[in-house]
């Protein structure tokens, strides 16, 4: 999975770094119509599957490109996954990971 990588963002927030979908990972995997996340709270670690998803091209796990606990999960993506489908990459995010 190690080409996945390039198929997400991370950005520095508050309480620690944002995970996000890029504009290349929109592409690759085309309409994104479920994605199965982590909860607050859950550990995840750098290398290993932080979420997957149904989309119309794959469906693919995606790696975490650090360890740490969950603190946040976009809200957006609690009705549906339309966040993940549109141009706006910023909207676009998973979860924030505290890391460890």
């Amino acid at each position: 999975m190690a080409e996945m990588v390039q198929y997400f963002w991370t950005k520095k927030v508050a309480d620690g770094t944002r995970i996000g979908l890029t504009s290349e990972g929109q592409s690759e995997l085309g309409t994104i119509s479920f994605a199965k996340l982590p909860a607050v709270g859950d550990h995840v670690a750098n290398g290993e599957n932080l979420l997957s998803v149904e989309a119309d091209k794959a469906v693919s796990d995606i790696p975490s490109p650090i360890t740490g606990t969950v603190t946040a999960v976009n809200p957006a993506l609690e009705a549906d996954f339309d966040a993940l489908n549109g141009s706006d990459t910023v909207a676009a995010w998973f979860v924030d990971v505290q890391e460890a």
